[in-house]
C-alpha cells in the first residue's frame, strides 16, 4: 500500500494511451489515410446524435448515414454531424439500406433495447462492424446468439459499456486486481434519479413523423399510445429492461469487472413500482444480490429518489479484507480498514475514448474493451436480476452458462415471441 500513500494523480487526456494499449495506440498513429476512413452508418439518433458528434472528433471515421424512424431526429443527427464534418451524411429511414451498402464498414446501433441484438445480428451477417449501444439484447437467448455472430462473421462488436475505456477506471480495476484493498469479496452498485411519471397513455393516431411499425421491428405489434415514445419504452418489457438493463448495467459490469466473476449461482430480487400511479410496468425501486459461491454483487435502484451512495447518485464500491474502493466518477477512491482515504484518482469521461478503441479494433483486427462476450455478461446479470423480480423467487443458475436451472417459467423469459419474419436467426 506504499505506493498509493496519500497521493492525489489527475490522468490527463493523454493518458488515453493507458485505455487504448500500447498495440492499439500503434494502430492509430497520426492521422489515418483516406484508404484508412472506417465508414459508418449511426441507427437511433434520439442517443445516436451525441455518438455521432463524438466520432466527427476522431481521425479516421467519416459518418456516411444517419437514421432514425423518427423524421425529427434525423435533423438533431445532421445538425450533430455538421459541426464538424464536412461531407453531408445520407438519411434513412430504415437502417436495412445502410447494410446494403457495401462501402460501410460499420454500423451504430443506438435504437431501443428490443433492436439492439436484432441489429446487430443483421449488420454482422451483412459484413458490418458494430458498435451496440447497452444493454447489448432485451433479451439473454439474443445475447448468446450476437455472440455466435460476432465470432462466425470475424466482427468487432463493442458494447457502450464506455467504462471499460476511461484511464481511471482501468486504472482502478488493476489497482483491485492488484490487491490494494486485500481479498475483494463484495460489491455495491446503485442508481439513483427523480423520473417523473409518464401517466396513463391513451390510443392515438400514430404522429406524421413516426414510422411505428418499423420503430417495433422485431417486436410484436401493439397499437400506438401517446406515453411510448420518446423514452418512456424503456419501463414496458415489452420493449425495454427497466432501470437495471438502462443504468445498471454500467456499474454492474465494473462490479463483474473488479470481481473478476462471469455468472452467479444465485440470483434474488426484490422491490417493487412504489413511486407513480401510471403505466410503468417496470420496477421503480429495485434490490438485487448476485451470489458468485465467494463473491457477492449489490445492486439498488432508486427512480425516484435523487440522493444515491457515497454522496454520488451513480457508482459502485468495492469491499475487500483491507480496504475498500470506490469508483468516483472517472476515477476513484481508496479507504484503509480504518475508514481513512489513502489514495485518489481522476481521470477524463466520455464516448470519444470508447469509439477510438473501437475504430482501433476494426483496424487492428483486435478485440475491443467491452467486447460483445464480456457485455453479455453484464447484460445477463440484469436480465437475471429482472427475471427474478418477475418470477418472485430466486434462481438458480449454472455457474458455467449462467442458464437459470430448474425453473421452467423463469427459463421462458430466457427469450421472446417476435413478429413474424423478424425471428432472429442462428450464424450459420
Amino acid at each position: 500500500m506504499s505506493s498509493l500513500n496519500n497521493r492525489r494523480v489527475f490522468l490527463q487526456s493523454s493518458t488515453v494511451a493507458i485505455a487504448l494499449g500500447a498495440s492499439a495506440v500503434a494502430s492509430l498513429g497520426a492521422t489515418p489515410a483516406a484508404s484508412e476512413t472506417i465508414s459508418l452508418g449511426v441507427m437511433g439518433l434520439h442517443r445516436g446524435s451525441a455518438l455521432a458528434a463524438a466520432l466527427t472528433t476522431i481521425p479516421g471515421a467519416e459518418i456516411a448515414y444517419v437514421c432514425d424512424v423518427d423524421s425529427r431526429a434525423i435533423a438533431t443527427g445532421l445538425e450533430a454531424v455538421g459541426r464538424k464534418q464536412t461531407r453531408r451524411p445520407q438519411a434513412v429511414g430504415d437502417f436495412r439500406k445502410i447494410l446494403d451498402d457495401k462501402s460501410i464498414d460499420a454500423l451504430i446501433v443506438a435504437a431501443p433495447d428490443h433492436w439492439h441484438a436484432p441489429a446487430t445480428l443483421l449488420a454482422c451477417a451483412a459484413g458490418k462492424h458494430v458498435y451496440v449501444e447497452k444493454p447489448c439484447s432485451h433479451n439473454p437467448r439474443e445475447g448468446e446468439l450476437t455472440i455466435a455472430a460476432a465470432r462466425r462473421q470475424n466482427r468487432v462488436v463493442q458494447v457502450g459499456t464506455q467504462r471499460r475505456s476511461w484511464p481511471g477506471i482501468i486504472e482502478a480495476m488493476e489497482k483491485l486486481h492488484a490487491g490494494a484493498i486485500g481479498r475483494a469479496l463484495y460489491a455495491r452498485a446503485w442508481y439513483n434519479n427523480t423520473r417523473p411519471s409518464i401517466g396513463h397513455g391513451k390510443p392515438a393516431t400514430t404522429p406524421d413523423w413516426l414510422d411505428y411499425r418499423l420503430w417495433q421491428g422485431p417486436a410484436p405489434e401493439r397499437a400506438y399510445k401517446d406515453n411510448y415514445l420518446p423514452y418512456n419504452w424503456h419501463w414496458f418489457w415489452h420493449w425495454g429492461t427497466g432501470e437495471l438493463g438502462n443504468n445498471g448495467v454500467h456499474a454492474l459490469d465494473v462490479c463483474r469487472w473488479g470481481l473478476n466473476v462471469d455468472f452467479p449461482k444465485r440470483v434474488v430480487s426484490g422491490g417493487g413500482k412504489y413511486r407513480h400511479d401510471d403505466d410503468q410496468e417496470t420496477p421503480d425501486t429495485q434490490t438485487v444480490t448476485y451470489d458468485f459461491g465467494d463473491k457477492a454483487i449489490l445492486w439498488e435502484g432508486l427512480s425516484w429518489s435523487p440522493r444515491g451512495l457515497e454522496g454520488d447518485s451513480f457508482g459502485a464500491s468495492f469491499h475487500g479484507d483491507r480496504g475498500t474502493l470506490v469508483i468516483n466518477g472517472g476515477g476513484y477512491k481508496i479507504f484503509d480498514m480504518a475508514d481513512k482515504e489513502i489514495a485518489n484518482a481522476a481521470g477524463p469521461t466520455g464516448d470519444d475514448l470508447h469509439l477510438v478503441n473501437f475504430l482501433a479494433s476494426i483496424r487492428a483486427s483486435g478485440r475491443p474493451h467491452a467486447d460483445i462476450e464480456q457485455g453479455h455478461r453484464s447484460t445477463l446479470l440484469c436480465h437475471l436480476g429482472n427475471i427474478a423480480y418477475r418470477v418472485g423467487r430466486t434462481l438458480n443458475c449454472d455457474p458455467k452458462t449462467g442458464q437459470i436451472q430448474n425453473d421452467p417459467e423463469a427459463m421462458r423469459l430466457w427469450s421472446r415471441e417476435y413478429r413474424p419474419g423478424w425471428e432472429p436467426q442462428p450464424a450459420l
